[in-house]
């Protein structure tokens, strides 16, 4: 029993060590380690009328996401403390069951967090950000409902079958599961974008095209997404994996930014292909997933563990519950991922002025927040503040004098 134990204590350190090694590698960026960010007031680039609208337009969002947050827990709290009766009365099978109070929790976090979504959407037409009516946005809601029910049902099948077979040790294979389903979703879901055009605008065609070459993904295709009677807010992303990979621009950001600062634009959502961000997204949820399933399994022993569907309602509660604890290090990673990006972006252009006036308009058209609070930093904070990409630039500028 001695030598059982010790065998125990290695290989948990041996897992831990391996896991730490895993998270440093992914948490390496290309951005200089010696890199120090100046401190700018705000008021050095931006008039007063713009940072209080800004600032007043995401304090608002901020707390109303927290609160969001907090009715989705309290929910799922209620549905940890009563729903294994569901699970009693359903003839779906084990893991039929299992999918079905998955499906329900869902229902209970869209009724949960209705009325803040609501309110966000009450807030944006407020500051003229969205023009979405509120019907078209209830049924947006709603299909956002359908894409999540799907992820869970199908993680929910993986898990559950897993421990239907290793009872005690199916959380080692929650990681490899997430790998699998999230890695098909990111596939397929530039796949199912129905809204895009191609770029039609020949200059910043030609800007994509020899900015992918430069950064070795020159197959990589640009659509332009359609806002019209969505939303003023300018925005652009890097979707896909491999075969699927491409850079998706709104429309408003082509039709009010000069070409320079669409070009930062672009090489910044390269960039995120180039570096492999979307992979590393998903391979940093699955180092996430390992401790979180550990602690599911553990906690979900008292009611069969998750090879019955009573315990289903439970484990829900406690991944939401970890998720929502760990959030503040999901959103570090995210943080170096985009900062990665702007850095790329620089060396890319040499264009530290376009980078300024191109996060100026950020907060002038967009509404991004120039500074942030402790507090959303921790939970909203995705993206590093406008007035630490701006300074990002300024400590470019200074490494690249002309």
């Amino acid at each position: 029993m001695p030598a059982l134990r010790l065998w125990l204590v290695l290989l948990t350190l041996a897992g831990a060590t391996a896991w730490g090694a895993a998270a440093l590698a992914l948490w390496q960026t290309t951005v200089p380690g010696d890199l120090n960010l100046p401190q700018f007031d705000p008021a050095q680039y931006l008039s007063g009328a713009e940072i209080e609208r800004a600032t007043d337009y995401q304090r608002f969002l901020g707390i109303n996401a927290l609160l969001a947050a907090l009715a989705q827990l309290v929910a799922l709290g209620i549905f940890a403390a009563r729903g294994a009766r569901f699970a009693r009365e359903s003839a779906a099978g084990r893991i039929g069951t299992g999918m079905l109070l998955g499906m329900l929790a869902l229902a209970f976090v869209w009724i949960a967090q209705f009325p803040f979504a609501l309110a966000a959407t009450w807030w944006q037409r407020r500051y003229d950000i969205s023009d979405l009516g509120y019907l078209d946005w209830a049924i947006g809601y709603w299909m956002q409902a359908g894409g999540k029910f799907l992820f869970i049902s199908l993680a929910l099948l993986l898990v559950m079958a897993l421990a239907g077979r290793w009872p005690r040790g199916w959380w080692l294979g929650a990681a490899p599961a997430l790998v699998v389903i999230m890695g098909m979703l990111a596939f397929t879901t530039p796949y199912l974008m129905s809204e895009l055009k191609p770029l039609r605008d020949e200059g910043v065609a030609a800007d994509a095209q020899r900015l992918a070459e430069a950064q070795g993904v020159s197959d990589t295709p640009v659509f332009v997404e359609d806002t019209l009677g969505l939303t003023s807010a300018p925005n652009a992303g890097a979707a896909g994996l491999g075969p699927s990979e491409r850079v998706i621009v709104w429309d408003n950001l082509l039709e009010r930014f000069e070409r320079s600062e669409t070009e930062i634009v672009l090489a910044h959502e390269l960039a995120h292909l180039s570096r492999g961000h979307i992979a590393k997204k998903i391979a940093w949820l699955a180092l996430l997933a390992i401790p979180i399933a550990f602690i599911a399994q553990r906690t979900t022993r008292s009611r069969g563990g998750l090879g019955d569907p009573a315990a289903v309602p439970l484990a829900v509660f406690v991944v939401t519950a970890m998720l929502l604890v760990a959030l503040p290090l999901q959103n570090a990673f995210s943080q170096r991922l985009e900062s990665e990006a702007d850095w790329v972006a620089l060396e890319q252009t040499r264009d530290p002025d376009a980078t300024t006036s191109l996060f100026q308009g950020f907060v002038d058209r967009g509404l991004a927040a120039p500074d942030r609070s402790w507090w959303q930093e921790l939970a909203i904070g995705t993206h590093p503040s406008i007035m630490r990409r701006i300074a990002m630039a300024e400590a470019w500028r200074e490494r690249n004098p002309p």
